[in-house]
This record gives C-alpha cells, structure tokens and sequence, in this order.
C-alpha cells in the first residue's frame, strides 16, 4: 500500500467512527462524573498515605 490508499483507509475509519459515536445523555454523563470523582479522590488518598509513611519514616 502506499501513503494515499492508507490515508484513504484511514478516513474511512474515522468516518465509520464518527458515524457510530453519540453524545452521552444526562444520566451517563452524571456516572462518568462519579466514578472520575471517586478514582480522583482514591489515588489522592493513596497519596496521602504515601506521604505520611515517608514522614515517619523519616522519623
């Protein structure tokens, strides 16, 4: 294959793509925010124990 016939093949999936994509509705979006919340709010957690470990150890 060459550049063009994959620059082709390659729009193509993006069409294909871009045709089966949809705008997520309240609800969905709402359980993406939770659950984006609750991975944010547990590695900070893990952090914080992270730290407090080296603190005193550190001792």
């Amino acid at each position: 294959m060459n550049v063009k016939e994959d620059l082709k093949d390659f729009l193509g999936q993006c069409k294909r793509v871009i045709k089966v994509a949809r705008k997520p509705g309240k609800e969905e979006y709402i359980n993406f925010a939770k659950v984006t919340g609750a991975g944010i709010l547990l590695i900070g957690f893990i952090g914080f124990i992270v730290y407090i470990i080296a603190t005193l150890a550190k001792l």
